[in-house]
């Protein structure tokens, strides 16, 4: 059997050799001087005979890439098991019912895509047949990364396979009747089936490579053993463009993650034209992939070729291959024998005499036809050498023509990507070539019908059986019924509610105190996973260092420089941390395994993804949506948040706007906790509802953002009374009034409702002291948690009037009788707290830190904003005089007295 870590050697058999003894010669020069002078010298002298090679002109491979051939010769291919025959009538059948769907849907205006499952058609239906392993064996299975675009044809294997009937796939893309099936693999719109959301470009490769590693992760902490797992992802090669498609690639070599494999459909298309016009992508990939150390399997041919490579003895033709841009191969694909004969042959007097010797037709077939992602002896070829090869991951460059077999209209041509849909002759003809037994007449009234041989057809049977010994159906999404992780001590969270008394800390430290905790619990400790992008210190997270340990499946190899302090930097196979650099789209691929592991390895984890808050949602908000989509769970920390409190760094540093933009993610429950109390009570509370016992109505399927901040200040004991669990989980409740404060306002004095959160909530207790001490008026403050959960309770409640239910939403009930107007402060843009204005009874008004951020001291920045407890009292009484209840004077008076 061909070693496939020596595969790349056996490639040069596919090139006729003129002169053996020649070669022979120089083989044996290089190991005279490798045995006298030793493989350093030998090397050096290849270096330099390449670069002296390269001087003069003569066309070589550059050292990174092979010639433009298969890696595997066809005499090296193993045979593939199975029925090849019934393969391609299955492989018929979808190509059909995939063109189909999107046709019948083109009447509604709802779009689709035909051609990129047209060029792939076989690297999905081997994989299907031979390698994907479904959930219902022993293990996970294999997780499948299915390209976006090539989602109908998908769908029409699950239509062949009986997953999915006609109606379903007539409501591809119209959802909301709810029998539809949506346009792309979206795992929230169709969670049976699709797990990995994937047609944001660049964020399946970036998972994929993440979720590969986590899988290696689970094995060695001992929570589950996943090494029969292989991640396959499918990609576009116009798709490796996108900066996340190659972001990870030397962490998959330098990890050796050989559970990985990468299939490209090199289609040579993008959406509106060549992927390389003037060049060769399949080349360009090579190189990159080679460099950052992957295994690479090229299939390029299909069996056509073999007797033009056997008449290139001159080597002539490999040249020629290697030379030609790719927008000229994608010509040569749409255009006669003849020109094909003058522009490619023609260029080379060796090929003009091979030219020769082939017929019109054998020309055309090698051009139009052959290639090796059409062929399913070469795709299996590549995949068991894919599988088979140890030590590093492999990806797979399929060349493919995009639109193949969908007829001269589609293949090849730059805008088949917005082409939607085929003419009935086309579908004729289209049909004819699949040699697919439908009739004209079932063509009625001008609609293409759905094909399918028959629920107990030979075609049907063979796939069923095929995934049944596979492992069952695929891709498939499992949630299997596993009992709620029990709840952790209480006293974890308990501690918090006394306060810090003397004790000036920072929500971030108390957020760490908190995880410290957790991560010790008998029960659930274990299903941390702790997520940092290299900030850990920042963070306060270095004692957890030598406790945990820093997952590396290389453990320590070395003596740490800190060896000697108490909290030094200790790596290990199974640490429990993921310390990724400086890589926040890395560290959110990592969430996203961890947080969807409950249902791809049915083991619940709980990961906590800690960073600057700046650095989060403005960097990597796409994959926000993905984890959203993706039915994640777990809790994301922006520390360091807000826009006035990391002193010194400056404009982009500043987050004033994470809130937002966190507000437009349906699944995301965005906190903004003042005190370390508000900060427990919201984390054990998100560990019933997304792991233990959620409440009826409530979705388990979501995650939460939590910000906290790095300034230390006193933390408060949590108040007394009922309600107050309640108003931190809802997003608001009352701290306190004037007269709990020990203000003794005047029985008659003017009244305001101060609204903070966050870090402001200081600010705004300081106002109120000030308020009552130099102005006579009585302030009463609110904690709001969260204006964002405020706001989608009070939409939920409108949403209900339109149904006939009457429902009070909850910041209304809150705040009902509330004396006086209402002032909301927080550390963000105005509109975060603006979003729940329209169901506040009380006049409104609002203070934030709006604009871009600069480099000052924390009270500077408060300052420059307006937002410091002097701008509040200003406010509060301006709020108070337009409503007649204080003197005019006294706003002016109170400017000049602080300085504003």
């Amino acid at each position: 059997m061909t070693d496939p870590n020596a595969i790349q050697a056996s490639e040069l058999d596919q090139l006729p050799d003129r002169d053996p003894e020649e070669t022979a010669e120089w083989q044996a020069s290089l190991d005279a001087v490798a045995k006298a002078a030793g493989p350093h010298r030998a090397a050096y002298l290849m270096r330099r005979t390449l670069e002296r090679a390269e001087g003069n002109g003569i066309a070589l491979p550059k050292l990174l890439e092979t010639d433009y051939v298969n890696t595997i010769p066809t005499a090296a291919e193993p045979s593939a098991p199975g029925d090849e025959e019934m393969e391609r009538k299955i492989t018929a059948w979808n190509r059909w019912n995939a063109a189909a769907m999107v046709t019948r849907g083109s009447k509604y205006g709802v779009g689709g895509h035909i051609a990129t499952f047209a060029s792939a058609a076989w690297l999905y239906e081997t994989g299907f047949n031979h390698f994907f392993r479904g959930k219902e064996a022993d293990g996970s299975g294999d997780q499948l990364y299915i390209q976006g675009h090539a989602s109908p044809g998908i769908y029409a294997r699950a239509f062949l396979d009986g997953r999915l009937d006609e109606s379903q796939l007539d409501n591809f893309r119209r959802e909301s009747g709810g029998n539809g099936l949506p346009s792309y693999p979206h795992p929230r719109r169709l969670p049976w089936l699709w797990e990995f959301p994937t047609v944001s470009m660049g964020l399946g490769p970036l998972s994929a490579i993440y979720q590969a590693r986590f899988n290696r992760y689970l094995t060695a902490r001992g929570i589950k053993d996943v090494s029969d797992s292989h991640v396959w992802a499918f990609l576009g090669d116009g798709e490796m463009d996108e900066p996340e498609s190659t972001a990870a690639l030397a962490l998959a070599s330098r990890e050796g993650l050989d559970n990985l494999t990468f299939v490209i459909n090199c289609n040579l298309q993008r959406l509106d034209g060549p992927v390389r016009a003037n060049f060769k992508i399949v080349q360009e990939l090579e190189a990159q992939f080679r460099g950052a150390g992957w295994n690479v399997v090229k299939s390029l041919w299909g069996n056509a070729w073999d007797e033009l490579f056997q008449l290139d003895t001159t080597g002539a033709l490999v040249r020629r291959l290697r030379e030609v841009p790719d927008a000229q191969v994608q010509t040569y694909q749409t255009r006669d024998a003849a020109y094909i004969r003058q522009d490619f042959f023609g260029k080379d007097p060796a090929l003009v005499e091979m030219a020769k010797l082939l017929s019109d037709d054998k020309i055309l077939e090698c051009f139009h036809l052959s290639r090796g992602g059409h062929e399913a002896r070469k795709v299996y070829a590549a995949y068991k050498a894919a599988v088979e090869f140890k030590g590093a991951p492999t990806v797979i460059l399929a060349q493919t023509v995009k639109g193949h077999t969908l007829g001269e209209g589609f293949a090849s041509k730059n805008a088949n990507h917005q082409m939607k849909k085929l003419t009935v002759d086309e579908f004729k003809t289209m049909r004819d070539l699949l040699e697919l037994p439908i009739k004209d007449s079932d063509f009625v009234d001008g609609v293409v019908p759905y094909g399918h041989p028959g629920a107990d057809s030979p075609e049907v049977r063979y796939l069923q059986e095929r995934r049944a010994a596979l492992g069952g159906p695929a891709p498939a999404r499992r949630v299997h019924p596993v009992a709620p992780l029990p709840a952790p001590a209480e006293k974890a969270f308990a501690s918090f509610d006394k306060g810090s008394g003397s004790q000036n800390v920072a929500t971030t430290m108390a957020f760490v105190r908190l995880i410290k905790d957790l991560v010790r619990d008998k029960e659930t400790g274990k299903r941390w996973v702790p997520i940092v992008p290299d900030e850990a210190r920042t963070f306060g997270m270095e004692s957890l260092f030598p406790s945990l340990g820093i997952y590396s499946p290389k453990g320590q190899t070395y003596e740490p420089v800190d060896r000697d302090q108490l909290m030094y930097y200790k790596e290990a196979q199974n640490g429990q941390i993921l310390n990724e650099g400086i890589t926040e789209a890395g560290s959110m691929a990592d969430f996203i395994a961890a947080s969807t592991s409950y249902a791809t390895h049915g083991e619940a984890m709980i990961p906590f993804y800690i960073f600057y808050s700046m650095f989060g949602w403005q960097r990597t908000a796409d994959q926000m949506w993905q984890l959203g989509d993706q039915l994640g769970r777990g809790f994301l920390v922006g520390a360091t948040a807000g826009r006035t409190t990391l002193t010194g760094e400056g404009l982009q540093h500043a987050d004033g706007h994470s809130p937002v933009i966190a507000a437009t993610n349906p699944a995301a429950l965005t906190y903004d906790p003042a005190f370390a109390y508000e900060v427990a009570t919201i984390v054990r509370d998100g560990i019933r509802r997304m792991y233990g016992e959620a409440a009826p109505g409530e979705d388990p399927n979501v995650f939460y953002y939590l910000t906290v901040y790095n300034e230390p200040l006193p933390q408060p004991a949590k108040p007394s009374g009922l309600g107050i669990d309640e108003g931190i989980v809802k997003g608001l409740y009352r701290f306190n009034t004037a007269e709990s404060a020990g203000l003794s306002p005047a029985a008659n004095a003017p009244r305001i409702q101060l609204l903070g959160s966050g870090t402001a909530i200081h600010w705004v207790l300081k106002a109120q002291q000030m308020l009552a001490e130099e102005w006579g008026v009585a302030a009463d403050v609110w904690s709001a948690t969260s204006w964002t959960e405020l706001r989608r309770d009070a939409l939920e409640a409108d949403a209900g009037l339109l149904r006939g239910e009457e429902r009070v939403p909850y910041v209304r009930q809150a705040l009902h009788g509330a004396e006086g107007p209402v002032l909301a402060v927080s550390d963000y843009m105005r509109q975060v707290p603006d979003q729940i204005a329209q169901w506040v009874e009380q006049d409104w008004s609002s203070l934030g830190a709006d604009g871009f951020g600069l480099s000052d001291t924390r009270e500077g920045a408060r300052r420059h904003f307006g937002v410091d407890a002097e701008s509040v009292v200003v406010a509060a009484l301006a709020q108070l005089a337009r409503r007649g209840e204080v003197k005019a004077t006294a706003v002016k008076e109170a400017r000049e007295k602080y300085g504003l």
